[in-house]
């Protein structure tokens, strides 16, 4: 296999983050993990080294960067949930502003220069097009949305002061799990449409509630643009080969430019198990939009990107198989 270097990846041990290390991996890579653990699982790092730790702490990131020749970074370690960042914002700009830019700093004076930072459609907000493009405006609904945004341009100044090159991918719904069954998704507290699908139909979880019935789409229940995690995973790579081929900064969308309903979704994991998913419809959540869908023809154009297991019949297999196992 060829060697193209280590990539340290904060929050490798997580769900997007794990699939990710195993894609690295396969295309001749030394993923190195930074994980605190505080929501990753330490048997989902399976394709290189981890480091339990903060990615505020300099002199760890320095030192991983010295021990292993670390030739760029990844940034997923963020808190992620809408709801808890409204009820606590002080921890998610303390955790997704403040730790990611000591992180970066470290980076830069490791002499790293290449970085892919884990950024969300949220930075949107409500769309006032859709398919949503990159060069929409900006006006998140929520502080998890505010500190993407917030980092995101944060990153702009210090890549301009430091010499780093980056890259943004703002992701639309992450879905699915590793075609082998190697990693998934595994919430404490799940929150994600497809997972709690699954666990309904398998007559496991806190059930599934549908928030809204009456919007204006074809059949009353919220359109998403879902796209499978190994395809996520796969556009980390190809812009860390980007990056290091002196490509430029950029900020991308990831999503497949179509959309599935909710009620779609639920209807595939019922003929995925062959049995009835049970549910109960609840109202709207406040900031939900009626739309989220990407236009997508920027990361096709400069990575060459193509979703090829983003179908909702192959994400939902995925997920359904990763939760009848579910080893941690």
């Amino acid at each position: 296999m060829t060697n193209r270097g280590a990539v340290l990846v904060a929050g490798g041990a997580g769900y997007i983050g794990s699939q990710t290390c195993k894609s690295l991996h396969a295309a001749g890579y030394l993923p190195v993990t930074l994980d605190n653990l505080s929501t990753g699982h330490a048997p989902a790092v399976k394709w290189g080294p981890l480091r339990q730790g903060d990615i505020r702490d300099a002199t760890l990131v320095k030192e991983l960067s010295a021990e292993f020749g670390i030739r760029a970074a990844i940034h997923f370690a963020a808190s992620s949930l809408v709801g808890e960042s409204v009820s606590n914002p002080a921890k998610y700009y303390d955790n997704n502003v403040g730790a990611a830019v000591a992180f970066t700093q470290a980076l830069i004076e490791s002499g790293v220069k290449s970085l892919v930072f884990s950024s969300t459609a949220a930075v949107y907000g409500e769309p006032s097009m859709v398919p949503i493009p990159e060069d929409h405006a900006k006006a998140p609904l929520n502080p998890y949305g505010a500190t993407k945004l917030a980092f995101e341009e944060a990153l702009r100044w210090l890549g301009q002061a430091g010499g780093l090159n980056w890259t943004v991918l703002r992701y639309f719904n992450a879905a699915g799990a590793d075609p082998q069954g190697e990693v998934g998704e595994s919430h404490l507290d799940e929150t994600h449409l497809i997972p709690l699908a699954c666990q309904a139909a398998l007559g496991r979880g806190p059930g599934l509630k549908v928030f809204g019935d009456d919007y204006d789409t074809p059949d009353g229940t919220a359109i998403r643009d879902y796209v499978h995690v190994a395809d996520l995973a796969e556009a980390h790579v190809l812009s860390i080969g980007r990056l290091l081929a002196a490509g430029g900064n950029l900020a991308m969308n990831v999503g497949t430019g179509e959309g599935a309903s909710v009620l779609k979704v639920v209807q595939a994991v019922e003929k995925t198990l062959g049995r009835p998913a049970p549910r109960t419809v609840g109202p709207r959540r406040a900031g939900d939009p009626a739309r989220l869908v990407a236009d997508a023809r920027l990361i096709r154009t400069e990575l060459g990107w193509v979703p090829r297991r983003s179908d909702l019949a192959s994400i939902v297999k995925d997920a359904m198989h990763w939760q009848q196992m579910r080893p941690y």
